[in-house]
């Protein structure tokens, strides 16, 4: 019985020494953490249950027989963040580049059908050098038994990826098909195709880094959700972010302990749209001066700066925020701020997370770059994800909300359940200046009449109560109260029930 036992220490140990001392540091040296050490920084102390521990590899070609290691490059199994169960894998790096095989994939679409079956969240940890080139189709193979249970997942229980390293080929389709994707500043990338192939093919000349790297996929392509300065940073943030996410699709999301006043008053917020309607001001501040404790965790906060998006908690319950920012671009919609906030909204709706929307918009943004871009197609987005959303939505509008923009930023008219003014806000079909050149065009040679015609105009529309006479706005409220209102309104929403016709699904304008 003894030899047993000892045998299975050894073959225990054998496995978590991954690919062997030199490798290790290796991994260590480049400021990387190996695959065991992320997940015990990601997952509660002592938690952690591992499967498939022995599994290796059954390839015969290229004498790949005579290398068989434990676990065969990828740790999975299950665990607690914070008490809360998830699945997790990590890839590791230091057993031949972390590459797939086909038992490699096996192993990842096991956690990922316990995960369906059992309605906790996936996260997973990339750090790989892409498909086994010995296993031929079989390590595509498992890609693609890979890519269908990210499908099926969707909107089932949330996805979590975090690329810790390169990300090539194939393999970054995983990730992308997942809610939320981040990196590690400097030692993590991910591209279609690398560097080398991009200058055989193009003549292009280009660095890892500048070709996929955390900067291009955080303020460039959007790609990914967020970067971090090293592999803790990374970890510990994600732990914060699953805090406010549900563990599936049928839960809500966790209540946590609050220590802030629902009632909070913030006199600061009577001062905080400027007195020049063109002057900026930054949104994040009423943002934080809503949310409990002034906790806000910003997803994309590199990308489409025009628009923000994140979670707060009110009265201790997860809410998904979307909100104009006037400091950039005056905070006008386009092409990547409608993508941006469309997604996240719809994320929010898979889950059962209410939605809060702050409105200060002058409308989309002109130009040809634009309308060649798509920005009707792309704009549509987002004014299709606020309209199929089923879950509480409450709207807030700060200052101006102009045209088509207006009806897309989550009003009434795409069944919001509350929507609130400030007195400062102002909804018309444009401008004051520019729905008189329209309307009064025969008098623009006379500087003096279109500037009395102008105040006429604001006198009229620029103001919450046209609106609200026509029941569009629901109240017009005081800024200082505005978390008492939104956290009330939240509150008067928990029983909501709402269901769009039945559908197979929908088709979202992509």
């Amino acid at each position: 019985m003894k030899d047993i036992l000892g045998e299975l220490e050894v073959r225990r140990a054998a496995a978590r020494s991954g690919g062997g001392e030199r490798r290790v540091a290796a991994q260590h040296a480049k400021g990387k953490l190996t695959a065991r050490e992320r997940v015990e920084l990601l997952l509660d102390e002592g938690s952690f249950e591992e499967f498939d521990m022995f599994v290796a590899h059954r390839c015969t070609d290229f004498g790949m027989e005579k290398d068989r290691p434990a676990g065969d490059g990828v740790v999975t199994g299950w665990g607690t963040i914070n008490g809360r169960q998830v699945y997790v894998f990590s890839q590791d790096f230091t057993v031949m580049g972390g590459s797939v095989s086909e038992t490699h994939g096996a192993k990842i679409c096991k956690i990922m059908d316990m995960a369906m079956q059992n309605g906790a969240p996936v996260i997973g940890i990339n750090d790989s050098g892409g498909a086994r080139i010995q296993e031929g189709v079989a390590s595509l193979a498992a890609y693609g038994e890979v890519f269908q249970r990210n499908i099926e997942a969707s909107g089932v229980v949330p996805q979590i990826s975090l690329i810790m390293g390169p990300c090539a080929g194939g393999a970054v389709y995983s990730p992308a098909m997942t809610d939320f994707i981040f990196m590690v500043k400097d030692s993590s990338y991910m591209f279609v195709t690398g560097p080398d192939v991009v200058k055989t093919v193009t003549n292009e000349v280009v660095t890892a880094e500048e070709l996929g790297g955390a900067s291009t996929h955080t303020r460039k392509s959007s790609v990914a959700d967020g970067a971090f300065e090293n592999d803790v940073e990374a970890l510990a943030e994600i732990r914060r972010l699953f805090d406010f996410l549900p563990l599936n699709n049928r839960q809500k999301a966790p209540v946590r302990p609050f220590f802030d006043d629902p009632s909070r008053i913030e006199s600061s917020l009577d001062t905080l749209v400027p007195d020049n309607p063109n002057q900026p001001y930054d949104m994040k501040e009423l943002i934080t001066k809503v949310a409990d404790e002034g906790d806000f965790f910003e997803v994309q906060k590199d990308f489409a700066a025009n628009i923000i998006i994140g979670f707060i908690r009110l009265e201790g319950q997860t809410v998904g925020v979307v909100a104009n920012q006037p400091m950039v671009l005056a905070g006008c919609l386009d092409i990547d701020a409608s993508r941006k906030a469309a997604r996240f909204v719809r994320f929010c709706d898979a889950f059962e997370i209410p939605i809060l929307t702050f409105v200060d918009v002058p409308g989309f943004l002109p130009g040809t770059g634009q309308e060649y871009g798509g920005v009707i197609k792309h704009g549509a987005k987002l004014l299709f994800a606020y309209g199929e959303a089923t879950v509480p939505k409450v709207t807030v509008l700060t200052r101006k909300t102009y045209g088509g923009a207006y009806v897309v930023m989550a009003s009434k008219h795409l069944k919001a359940d509350f929507n609130y003014a400030w007195p400062t806000a102002e909804v018309a079909v444009m401008g004051a200046k520019g729905a008189v050149e329209i309307l009064y065009r025969s008098e623009l040679s006379e500087p003096e009449k279109i500037a009395a015609r102008v105040k006429d105009y604001e006198d009229r529309f620029a103001n919450p109560f046209v609106a609200a006479e026509k029941g569009f706005i629901d109240e017009v409220i005081m800024p200082h109260s505005t978390r008492r209102r939104v956290a009330r309104a939240f509150a008067a929403l928990r029983g909501k029930k709402s269901a769009m016709p039945w559908k197979k699904h929908d088709n979202i304008p992509l």
